[in-house]
Protein backbone atom coordinates (compact mmCIF):
# COMPACT_ATOMS: atom_id res chain seq x y z
CA UNK A 1 0.00 0.00 0.00
CA UNK A 2 1.69 3.40 -1.19
CA UNK A 3 1.91 5.83 1.14
CA UNK A 4 1.21 8.37 -1.29
CA UNK A 5 -2.29 9.02 -3.01
CA UNK A 6 -4.32 11.39 -5.20
CA UNK A 7 -7.57 13.28 -4.23
CA UNK A 8 -9.62 16.20 -5.07
CA UNK A 9 -7.89 18.93 -2.71
CA UNK A 10 -9.64 22.40 -2.10
CA UNK A 11 -7.14 25.02 -0.52
CA UNK A 12 -7.35 28.73 0.10
CA UNK A 13 -4.33 31.44 0.29
CA UNK A 14 -3.59 34.21 2.10
CA UNK A 15 -5.46 36.28 -0.12
CA UNK A 16 -8.93 34.54 0.78
CA UNK A 17 -8.90 32.51 -2.96
CA UNK A 18 -10.21 29.44 -2.96
CA UNK A 19 -8.95 26.72 -5.56
CA UNK A 20 -9.40 23.07 -6.25
CA UNK A 21 -7.27 20.43 -7.99
CA UNK A 22 -6.49 16.90 -7.71
CA UNK A 23 -3.04 16.35 -5.70
CA UNK A 24 -1.11 13.45 -3.73
CA UNK A 25 -1.25 14.02 -0.40
CA UNK A 26 0.22 11.18 2.22
CA UNK A 27 -1.74 8.50 4.13
CA UNK A 28 -0.24 10.96 7.33
CA UNK A 29 -2.08 14.10 6.29
CA UNK A 30 -5.66 11.83 6.65
CA UNK A 31 -7.53 12.72 10.22
CA UNK A 32 -7.46 10.39 13.19
CA UNK A 33 -9.73 7.20 13.27
CA UNK A 34 -9.39 3.28 13.35
CA UNK A 35 -10.41 2.37 10.43
CA UNK A 36 -8.75 3.30 6.55
CA UNK A 37 -10.68 2.74 3.79
CA UNK A 38 -9.40 2.13 0.21
CA UNK A 39 -12.19 3.95 -1.62
CA UNK A 40 -13.85 2.45 -4.56
CA UNK A 41 -16.71 4.50 -5.56
CA UNK A 42 -18.08 8.32 -4.44
CA UNK A 43 -20.70 10.42 -5.31
CA UNK A 44 -21.22 13.88 -6.20
CA UNK A 45 -23.56 15.62 -4.42
CA UNK A 46 -24.80 19.68 -4.43
CA UNK A 47 -23.23 19.74 -0.45
CA UNK A 48 -19.76 18.28 -2.05
CA UNK A 49 -20.00 21.40 -5.13
CA UNK A 50 -20.67 23.78 -2.44
CA UNK A 51 -17.66 22.15 -0.44
CA UNK A 52 -15.34 22.29 -3.73
CA UNK A 53 -15.80 26.41 -3.77
CA UNK A 54 -15.00 26.76 -0.07
CA UNK A 55 -18.53 27.07 1.66
CA UNK A 56 -17.93 28.16 4.97
CA UNK A 57 -21.31 26.18 5.88
CA UNK A 58 -19.56 23.24 5.18
CA UNK A 59 -15.94 23.51 4.83
CA UNK A 60 -14.43 24.09 8.49
CA UNK A 61 -10.50 24.11 7.89
CA UNK A 62 -8.14 23.84 5.26
CA UNK A 63 -6.93 22.62 2.77
CA UNK A 64 -10.29 20.20 2.74
CA UNK A 65 -11.14 17.46 0.70
CA UNK A 66 -15.05 17.10 -0.23
CA UNK A 67 -17.37 13.83 -0.67
CA UNK A 68 -20.02 13.25 1.87
CA UNK A 69 -20.11 9.87 0.86
CA UNK A 70 -17.94 6.53 0.19
CA UNK A 71 -17.58 2.74 -0.42
CA UNK A 72 -14.36 0.94 -0.56
CA UNK A 73 -12.61 -2.06 1.01
CA UNK A 74 -10.90 -1.68 4.51
CA UNK A 75 -7.47 -1.90 4.46
CA UNK A 76 -6.24 -1.41 8.14
CA UNK A 77 -8.45 -1.62 10.83
CA UNK A 78 -7.50 -1.39 14.69
CA UNK A 79 -11.32 -2.21 15.38
CA UNK A 80 -13.03 -5.18 16.20
CA UNK A 81 -15.79 -4.62 13.96
CA UNK A 82 -13.98 -4.82 10.79
CA UNK A 83 -11.25 -6.44 9.07
CA UNK A 84 -8.92 -6.13 6.04
CA UNK A 85 -10.72 -7.23 3.14
CA UNK A 86 -14.08 -5.69 4.64
CA UNK A 87 -16.34 -3.92 1.96
CA UNK A 88 -17.89 -0.89 3.23
CA UNK A 89 -19.85 2.19 2.78
CA UNK A 90 -19.39 5.85 4.51
CA UNK A 91 -22.33 8.41 4.59
CA UNK A 92 -22.60 11.77 6.18
CA UNK A 93 -20.60 11.05 9.66
CA UNK A 94 -18.74 14.13 8.78
CA UNK A 95 -17.32 12.89 6.00
CA UNK A 96 -16.90 15.73 3.65
CA UNK A 97 -17.43 18.54 6.21
CA UNK A 98 -15.59 18.71 9.62
CA UNK A 99 -13.54 15.70 8.03
CA UNK A 100 -11.88 14.76 4.65
CA UNK A 101 -14.03 12.88 2.42
CA UNK A 102 -14.56 10.29 -0.41
CA UNK A 103 -13.25 12.00 -3.60
CA UNK A 104 -9.62 10.57 -2.32
CA UNK A 105 -8.46 7.18 -2.71
CA UNK A 106 -8.02 6.54 0.89
CA UNK A 107 -10.55 7.48 4.05
CA UNK A 108 -9.90 7.40 7.66
CA UNK A 109 -12.53 7.06 9.85
CA UNK A 110 -13.67 5.90 13.37
CA UNK A 111 -15.38 2.02 13.18
CA UNK A 112 -18.58 3.89 14.78
CA UNK A 113 -18.89 5.90 11.49
CA UNK A 114 -19.22 2.96 8.90
CA UNK A 115 -21.85 0.68 7.47
CA UNK A 116 -21.15 -2.90 6.31
CA UNK A 117 -21.84 -3.55 3.03
CA UNK A 118 -25.27 -5.15 3.06
CA UNK A 119 -25.75 -8.02 1.01
CA UNK A 120 -27.50 -7.54 -1.97
CA UNK A 121 -25.56 -4.26 -2.81
CA UNK A 122 -22.18 -3.43 -4.81
CA UNK A 123 -20.05 -0.80 -4.09
CA UNK A 124 -21.41 0.78 -7.07
CA UNK A 125 -24.40 0.50 -6.37
CA UNK A 126 -24.81 1.63 -2.75
CA UNK A 127 -23.04 4.89 -3.85
CA UNK A 128 -25.80 4.98 -7.07
CA UNK A 129 -27.94 5.58 -3.40
CA UNK A 130 -25.35 7.45 -0.93
CA UNK A 131 -26.86 10.37 0.87
CA UNK A 132 -29.29 10.72 -1.52
CA UNK A 133 -30.73 7.17 -1.55
CA UNK A 134 -30.23 7.31 2.29
CA UNK A 135 -32.46 10.73 2.65
CA UNK A 136 -34.62 9.64 0.31
CA UNK A 137 -35.11 6.21 2.25
CA UNK A 138 -35.68 8.00 5.61
CA UNK A 139 -38.32 10.22 3.91
CA UNK A 140 -40.34 7.34 2.68
CA UNK A 141 -39.82 5.66 5.99
CA UNK A 142 -40.73 8.92 7.98
CA UNK A 143 -44.31 8.63 5.61
CA UNK A 144 -44.71 5.28 6.41
CA UNK A 145 -43.98 5.92 10.27
CA UNK A 146 -47.22 8.16 9.57
CA UNK A 147 -49.73 5.06 9.27
CA UNK A 148 -49.98 6.61 5.67
CA UNK A 149 -50.07 3.67 2.89
CA UNK A 150 -51.25 3.98 -1.03
CA UNK A 151 -54.73 4.14 -0.09
CA UNK A 152 -54.35 7.37 1.62
CA UNK A 153 -54.31 9.33 -1.62
CA UNK A 154 -51.19 10.56 -3.74
CA UNK A 155 -47.40 11.99 -2.38
CA UNK A 156 -46.59 14.69 -3.84
CA UNK A 157 -41.84 14.94 -4.50
CA UNK A 158 -40.42 18.20 -5.14
CA UNK A 159 -36.97 18.48 -7.11
CA UNK A 160 -37.99 15.27 -8.58
CA UNK A 161 -34.95 15.12 -11.20
CA UNK A 162 -32.48 15.28 -8.50
CA UNK A 163 -30.38 12.88 -6.41
CA UNK A 164 -33.06 12.81 -3.46
CA UNK A 165 -36.27 13.43 -5.65
CA UNK A 166 -35.28 10.97 -8.01
CA UNK A 167 -34.66 8.16 -5.55
CA UNK A 168 -37.78 9.18 -3.84
CA UNK A 169 -39.78 9.17 -6.65
CA UNK A 170 -38.56 5.58 -7.24
CA UNK A 171 -39.11 4.11 -3.96
CA UNK A 172 -42.83 5.56 -3.32
CA UNK A 173 -43.51 4.05 -6.65
CA UNK A 174 -42.08 0.84 -5.75
CA UNK A 175 -44.42 1.08 -2.77
CA UNK A 176 -47.36 0.98 -4.55
CA UNK A 177 -47.67 4.87 -4.01
CA UNK A 178 -48.90 7.02 -6.89
CA UNK A 179 -46.37 9.54 -7.21
CA UNK A 180 -46.94 13.32 -8.32
CA UNK A 181 -43.25 14.41 -9.47
CA UNK A 182 -42.50 17.94 -9.50
CA UNK A 183 -39.69 19.50 -11.55
CA UNK A 184 -39.04 22.25 -13.90
CA UNK A 185 -37.21 20.16 -16.42
CA UNK A 186 -39.16 19.25 -19.69
CA UNK A 187 -35.85 17.09 -20.73
CA UNK A 188 -36.54 14.86 -17.48
CA UNK A 189 -40.52 13.82 -18.12
CA UNK A 190 -39.65 10.63 -19.42
CA UNK A 191 -36.84 9.82 -17.24
CA UNK A 192 -39.35 10.90 -14.17
CA UNK A 193 -42.12 8.55 -15.84
CA UNK A 194 -39.62 5.35 -16.02
CA UNK A 195 -38.95 6.01 -12.70
CA UNK A 196 -42.99 4.98 -11.51
CA UNK A 197 -44.11 9.06 -11.51
CA UNK A 198 -48.10 8.65 -12.55
CA UNK A 199 -48.00 12.74 -12.91
CA UNK A 200 -45.37 15.42 -13.55
CA UNK A 201 -46.12 19.16 -12.38
CA UNK A 202 -44.49 22.24 -12.62
CA UNK A 203 -42.61 24.00 -9.70
CA UNK A 204 -45.69 26.82 -10.06
CA UNK A 205 -48.22 23.83 -9.50
CA UNK A 206 -46.96 23.97 -5.59
CA UNK A 207 -45.93 27.61 -5.04
CA UNK A 208 -48.61 29.55 -3.21
CA UNK A 209 -47.51 32.51 -1.96
CA UNK A 210 -51.26 33.92 -1.01
CA UNK A 211 -51.83 34.02 2.75
CA UNK A 212 -54.42 31.50 3.08
CA UNK A 213 -53.83 29.99 6.29
CA UNK A 214 -54.93 26.83 4.78
CA UNK A 215 -55.46 25.24 0.98
CA UNK A 216 -57.72 22.60 -0.79
CA UNK A 217 -56.49 19.08 0.42
CA UNK A 218 -54.16 17.78 -2.58
CA UNK A 219 -52.09 15.15 -0.94
CA UNK A 220 -51.45 12.22 1.59
CA UNK A 221 -47.76 13.20 1.53
CA UNK A 222 -45.11 14.90 0.36
CA UNK A 223 -41.59 15.13 -0.04
CA UNK A 224 -39.52 18.24 0.06
CA UNK A 225 -36.31 19.11 -1.00
CA UNK A 226 -37.14 22.55 -1.46
CA UNK A 227 -38.12 24.66 1.26
CA UNK A 228 -39.05 28.35 1.34
CA UNK A 229 -42.55 28.63 0.22
CA UNK A 230 -42.58 25.40 -1.93
CA UNK A 231 -42.70 23.75 1.39
CA UNK A 232 -45.54 26.09 2.91
CA UNK A 233 -47.64 25.50 0.33
CA UNK A 234 -46.96 21.67 0.59
CA UNK A 235 -47.94 21.99 4.24
CA UNK A 236 -51.23 24.12 3.59
CA UNK A 237 -52.51 21.84 1.15
CA UNK A 238 -52.02 18.11 2.81
CA UNK A 239 -54.52 16.32 3.71
CA UNK A 240 -55.61 15.78 7.03
CA UNK A 241 -53.67 13.52 9.58
CA UNK A 242 -51.16 13.81 6.21
CA UNK A 243 -46.94 14.06 6.49
CA UNK A 244 -43.91 16.35 4.61
CA UNK A 245 -40.75 15.73 5.14
CA UNK A 246 -38.25 18.07 4.60
CA UNK A 247 -34.21 18.10 3.95
CA UNK A 248 -33.48 20.82 1.51
CA UNK A 249 -33.53 24.91 1.37
CA UNK A 250 -32.86 25.77 -2.26
CA UNK A 251 -36.19 27.63 -2.24
CA UNK A 252 -35.07 28.94 0.99
CA UNK A 253 -34.38 28.44 4.74
CA UNK A 254 -37.70 31.04 5.89
CA UNK A 255 -41.56 29.13 6.51
CA UNK A 256 -44.15 31.38 5.71
CA UNK A 257 -47.07 30.17 7.68
CA UNK A 258 -49.25 29.57 10.05
CA UNK A 259 -49.53 27.04 12.65
CA UNK A 260 -53.37 26.24 11.44
CA UNK A 261 -52.18 22.93 9.00
CA UNK A 262 -50.92 21.35 12.46
CA UNK A 263 -53.72 21.97 14.96
CA UNK A 264 -56.74 21.71 12.59
CA UNK A 265 -55.19 19.15 10.21
CA UNK A 266 -52.81 17.19 12.46
CA UNK A 267 -49.88 17.34 9.24
CA UNK A 268 -46.91 16.12 11.07
CA UNK A 269 -43.47 17.84 9.70
CA UNK A 270 -40.70 15.45 9.74
CA UNK A 271 -37.22 17.00 9.14
CA UNK A 272 -34.99 14.80 7.74
CA UNK A 273 -31.33 14.31 8.57
CA UNK A 274 -28.72 12.50 6.84
CA UNK A 275 -25.37 13.26 8.97
CA UNK A 276 -25.98 12.52 12.59
CA UNK A 277 -28.98 9.95 11.90
CA UNK A 278 -27.94 6.99 14.92
CA UNK A 279 -26.00 3.45 13.57
CA UNK A 280 -29.54 1.56 14.35
CA UNK A 281 -32.04 3.19 11.93
CA UNK A 282 -28.86 4.03 9.70
CA UNK A 283 -28.23 -0.04 9.28
CA UNK A 284 -32.13 -0.84 8.90
CA UNK A 285 -32.57 1.54 6.58
CA UNK A 286 -29.57 0.19 4.17
CA UNK A 287 -30.59 -3.41 4.50
CA UNK A 288 -34.26 -2.35 3.10
CA UNK A 289 -32.40 -0.43 0.14
CA UNK A 290 -30.04 -3.83 -0.43
CA UNK A 291 -33.29 -6.32 0.00
CA UNK A 292 -37.44 -5.22 0.15
CA UNK A 293 -36.66 -1.80 -1.24
CA UNK A 294 -34.08 -2.50 -3.59
CA UNK A 295 -34.78 -0.90 -7.01
CA UNK A 296 -34.60 -2.21 -10.25
CA UNK A 297 -33.75 0.75 -12.17
CA UNK A 298 -30.65 1.55 -10.55
CA UNK A 299 -28.45 1.79 -13.18
CA UNK A 300 -31.09 4.07 -14.90
CA UNK A 301 -30.78 6.99 -12.01
CA UNK A 302 -26.97 7.47 -13.22
CA UNK A 303 -26.13 10.20 -14.77
CA UNK A 304 -22.55 10.05 -15.60
CA UNK A 305 -19.53 8.49 -13.65
CA UNK A 306 -16.40 10.41 -13.49
CA UNK A 307 -12.40 10.19 -12.29
CA UNK A 308 -11.27 12.35 -10.03
CA UNK A 309 -9.72 14.40 -13.34
CA UNK A 310 -13.40 14.58 -14.35
CA UNK A 311 -15.07 16.21 -11.27
CA UNK A 312 -14.23 20.03 -11.91
CA UNK A 313 -16.35 19.47 -15.32
CA UNK A 314 -19.15 17.73 -12.84
CA UNK A 315 -19.17 20.14 -10.27
CA UNK A 316 -19.82 22.66 -12.39
CA UNK A 317 -22.57 20.90 -14.30
CA UNK A 318 -24.90 20.26 -10.76
CA UNK A 319 -24.18 23.96 -9.68
CA UNK A 320 -25.78 25.02 -12.92
CA UNK A 321 -28.54 22.68 -12.07
CA UNK A 322 -28.16 20.75 -14.91
CA UNK A 323 -27.88 16.94 -13.47
CA UNK A 324 -30.23 14.37 -13.88
CA UNK A 325 -30.33 11.91 -10.84
CA UNK A 326 -26.85 11.17 -9.90
CA UNK A 327 -23.61 11.25 -11.01
CA UNK A 328 -20.81 8.68 -9.68
CA UNK A 329 -17.14 9.22 -9.20
CA UNK A 330 -14.90 6.33 -9.71
CA UNK A 331 -11.69 5.99 -7.93
CA UNK A 332 -10.59 2.37 -8.54
CA UNK A 333 -11.44 -0.74 -10.60
CA UNK A 334 -14.53 -2.18 -9.44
Amino acid sequence: MPNDFSCYLVRKDDEGHVCAAVESVSLDDLPPGDVLVRVRYSSLNYKDALAAGGHPGVVRSFPHVPGIDAAGTVEQSQSDKFAPGDEVLITGCSLGAARWGGFARYVRMPAESIVPLPAGLSLRESMIYGTAGFTAAQSVQAIIDCDIDPARGPVVVTGASGGVGSIAVALLAKLGFQVSAVSGKASAHAFLRDLGAAEILSREAVVDTSDAQLLKSRWSAAVDTVGGATLATLLRSTMYRGCVTACGLVGGDDLPLTVYPFILRGVTLSGIDSDKCPMAPRLALWSRLAGEWKLDQLETLVYDTVDLDGLPAAIDTIRAGNVRGRTLVQLGAD
